[in-house]
């Protein structure tokens, strides 16, 4: 029988999981391991989950994996009905999102890496995927490729349009020049190279998905498409502003840059 598993992680990290748990279906051999971290994330996670129904789990041979990061309200709950693999964290340390990505990506099978916020939808899935698959079949030195990021139309607002139109921009422009740029709402990783690279630095609260594809660009190319649209959850901006949110950005992306380390020490949950 294939089997859904929910891992637990108490002490220091180890590479190796624990224990199969909980049983459900899951594709003989996946094509596409989706990572999803989370920490209580009820609110927004069916959402982004249901986008994976069985027809789509099935024509694009995915398996989804949640990564938790210690979270006090119905999170599980609701990934236990979605999930194949489940990755708890419940030592004493608070985990960042790097570490849960990893952690996630550890349980994963498939060939190709989508990192997926848990605030994060795709407007047309079975077009979204279908184009990944096929840059990624046909050329094989993209180690990964970076998406459009904007607003669900339902929540935007004139200031959503102007930020997101200029930060895509941007998000080409860095991948063109060879800096290599993704934002983390929706990173797509040849598993090979995310290997070769060690995955995420664990150690960044802040700029770890600025981090990765910068050190993908020393074994393989990175690309923008813009074609490839997700749809992130406004939150951080209505409770912080866009300036305040983009100079955070900054901040930590200098900070990674010249001094490989985040600026922030945590970065905050909006929820």
């Amino acid at each position: 029988m294939n089997q859904r598993r929910t891992y637990s992680q108490r002490g220091k990290p180890e590479r190796k999981p624990a224990s199969p748990l909980v049983q459900i279906a899951l594709p003989d051999t996946p094509l596409i391991s989706v990572v999803i971290p989370t920490k209580n994330e009820e609110k927004l996670l069916e959402q982004c989950l249901v986008q994976f129904a069985a027809p789509i789990k099935n024509r694009f041979c995915i398996e989804l994996i949640v990564s938790d990061g210690g979270s006090r309200d119905n999170t599980i709950g609701i990934a236990a009905a979605y999930a194949d693999f489940i990755a708890t964290h419940e030592a004493r340390w608070r985990q960042t999102i790097a570490e849960g990505r990893n952690r996630g990506a550890e349980l994963a099978r498939g060939e190709l890496l989508m990192f997926l916020n848990a605030d994060t939808t795709i407007p047309n899935i079975g077009h979204f995927l279908d184009r990944a698959i096929q840059r990624f079949a046909v050329d094989e030195s993209i180690a990964a490729i970076a998406t459009r990021v904007e607003i669900d139309p339902e929540e935007r607002r004139w200031t959503d349009v102007l930020f997101h139109a200029y930060f895509n921009r941007y998000v080409c422009i860095a991948n063109w020049i060879g800096l290599g740029m993704g934002r983390g709402e929706c990173q797509l990783v040849r598993r090979k190279a995310f290997e070769a690279l060690g995955g995420y630095n664990s150690d960044m609260a802040a700029g770890e998905d600025f981090d990765l594809f910068r050190r993908l660009r020393s074994i393989g190319r990175v690309k923008f498409d813009s074609k490839l649209l997700v749809y992130e959850s406004p939150r951080r901006y209505r409770k912080y502003g866009y300036a305040k949110v983009y100079w955070d950005w900054i901040r930590n992306g200098f900070a990674v840059l010249f001094h490989n380390r985040s600026s922030n020490k945590t970065w905050e949950e909006v929820r």
